[in-house]
């Protein structure tokens, strides 16, 4: 039987195998995808012996991303400029591959959800200078946005994450935030602020443009409080769940050999288990 699976510290929260676990019945293939609880210590011989523990590949979340780039043979040229692999695959003589798919997993969910962004959006705003806002503000790179400003509570880091793009990038510190909002297109968060577990954002949005679409990388819950407030003011909104599943479906390609597709069916699949959790 073709397996993979997902690892991380912790995994059970994970709802990839949700995910991969219907794209498996839908295409009718005979394959197994699970969860993984891999700790630091064991994440080397985990990673190495994929194919021993009868594997094809793996996700890799949190907090294990930036650890596994290097722990493959050959990652793609992608997952070296992150500096991340959420992706592995086991190829010819045991030889590891990875790749980051947060970029795909982005820019699909908007084209997705969100159709007509691109030519809406001539200035976007990325909340946060981790692992997410890093690979979102790639995507805007490749989508050709004119103009991107990277908003963090410490300027320095929003700094460094921004010169080391290949495309001009905006640093603003995060008490400065509501001062840019009335030029923005596209407001992303980026940061796990809004996650169940975690503080909200302690901003306004009152100043925001006009017709400015936010976007939210968080998925639990569904609708997080930044998005509540932008829909009450208007906005248009798109939580992170899309981004999930878009990701997803390049490893399953990978893994068990077909290229699924993210349905609507499938979104409201995911999005009633979310709910049901939450309930």
């Amino acid at each position: 039987m073709m397996r993979a699976c997902v690892i991380g510290d912790p995994v059970a929260h994970s709802r990839s195998p949700l995910v991969h676990g219907y794209w498996l019945s839908e295409l009718g293939i005979e394959g197994e995808y699970g969860r993984e609880h891999v700790t630091a210590d064991r994440l080397e011989g985990f990673i190495r012996g994929l194919a021993e523990h009868g594997y094809r590949g793996c996700n890799v979340t949190l907090p294990h991303k930036e650890a596994a780039l290097r722990l493959i043979d050959e990652p793609t040229e992608l997952a070296a400029a992150l500096g991340a692999v959420n992706t592995i695959w086991v190829g010819e003589g045991g030889r590891l591959y990875g790749d980051n798919t947060d970029v795909h997993g982005f820019i699909g969910s908007l084209d997705d959800r969100a159709p007509g962004w691109r030519a809406a959006t001539n200035a976007a705003l990325v909340l946060g200078a981790g692992g997410a806002a890093r690979a979102i503000l790639l995507a805007l790179g490749r989508c050709n946005v004119e103009h991107v400003i990277v908003a963090n509570r410490s300027r320095a880091r929003a700094a460094a994450l921004a010169a080391g793009q290949a495309f001009s990038i905006e640093p603003l510190a995060l008490e400065r935030l509501e001062e840019a909002l009335p030029r923005i297109d596209l407001l992303v968060n980026a940061t796990q602020l809004g996650m169940i577990g975690q503080p909200g954002h302690a901003f306004e949005l009152a100043s925001l443009k006009p017709g400015a679409l936010v976007v939210d990388v968080v998925y639990i819950p569904l609708e997080t409080e930044l998005l509540r407030q932008a829909r009450r003011q208007g906005h248009a909104t798109l939580g992170g769940l899309g981004m999930l599943l878009h990701q997803a479906a390049p490893g399953f390609e990978h893994w068990f050999g077909k290229r699924p597709n993210v349905t609507a069916a499938l979104y409201d699949h995911v999005a009633a288990d979310i709910a049901a959790g939450l309930a």
